[in-house]
């Protein structure tokens, strides 16, 4: 496997951390080093963390950056080949077996007659894609086992067509809210990374850059209520993204008029997306958002 260096321009970690910021993602020197270094073994990147740190957010991103489109595969339970791969077009076929004349010979299994999946597209196009595989963890190991053929040689089987071969190793993301222990064979197809949710001066900055209406105060204020309602004993907790939704609602609300500490208060359901969580939450509003208990 010949190592490239430079990919799209891109000759550095420190180098991907700016071009991802371009595409307004801020990368720390963990992800943009893990980034740099999947994209020059050319191999898959696997980010763990939890919901909301940024992990679908980084994928689009790095699509971005190269200018090719993100397919996504979002995984669930019970998930299959069909679903991730290909699938024939049955009735295409059987119209095309009736309309052929007597004693024509036909084959059903032609380019038109197949319905590509996100990774046969990944496969065949590799240098304009960049395919997600979403929350791999949501899957069954069943589909992981699938999945380990495609990751390490970048091939896959197709009974009525043989064995099909990416001619370059497309860029492959997977992500995983770590609902489950993945496979070690996963993990060593893969360079890795954990996505920690990022300190406060950090997020307060990602805040800022995703969102040039929210003032550096409110994004300070927003990042030291998200810091606090994280410890507490949440379903959902606040992701980076519902951090920036939160600042950019209570934003568009003092602009109404609302005095600060009743435009948090009525947003918060920006940030805050479960019943259970806001009834453990409303007695104690005012330990977490700026000015209330004045």
């Amino acid at each position: 496997m010949a190592l490239r260096t430079t990919i799209a321009g891109i000759s550095s970690p420190e180098a991907l951390a700016e071009a991802l910021k371009s595409a307004m993602y801020l990368a720390d020197d963990g992800i943009a080093t893990a980034g740099y270094l999947a994209l020059a073994l050319g191999k898959p990147l696997l980010l763990e963390g939890a919901p909301g740190v940024g992990k679908t957010e980084a994928a689009k991103a790095i699509a971005g950056i190269l200018g090719r489109q993100l397919i996504r595969l979002q995984c669930f339970e019970g998930i299959d080949a069909a679903a991730a791969l290909y699938e024939w077009n049955y009735p295409r076929q059987m119209l095309a077996i009736r309309q052929a004349q007597d004693g024509a010979n036909i084959d059903i299994y032609r380019d038109e007659f197949l319905i590509e999946r996100p990774m046969l597209t990944a496969l065949r196009r590799p240098e304009s894609t960049v395919l997600l595989i979403d929350e791999i963890d949501r899957s069954d190991h069943e589909f992981e086992a699938f999945l380990l053929e495609f990751l390490s040689d970048f091939s896959i089987s197709i009974p009525e067509r043989g064995t099909l071969r990416a001619a370059e190793r497309p860029v492959v993301i997977l992500t995983s809210n770590r609902t489950r222990d993945l496979h070690e064979a996963l993990r060593r197809r893969c360079v890795y990374h954990y996505i920690a949710y990022p300190d406060p001066a950090r997020e307060a900055a990602i805040i800022m850059l995703r969102s040039s209406a929210v003032a550096e105060s409110t994004a300070r204020a927003v990042v030291a209520a998200v810091g606090i309602l994280r410890n507490e004993p949440l379903s959902k907790p606040p992701g980076v993204a519902e951090a920036v939704d939160w600042a950019e609602a209570a934003t568009a609300l003092a602009h109404t008029g609302a005095s600060w500490p009743e435009a948090f208060r009525r947003s918060i359901g920006a940030a805050i997306k479960d019943e259970e969580d806001l009834a453990h939450l409303r007695p104690r509003l005012a330990q977490f958002i700026p000015g209330m208990a004045a």
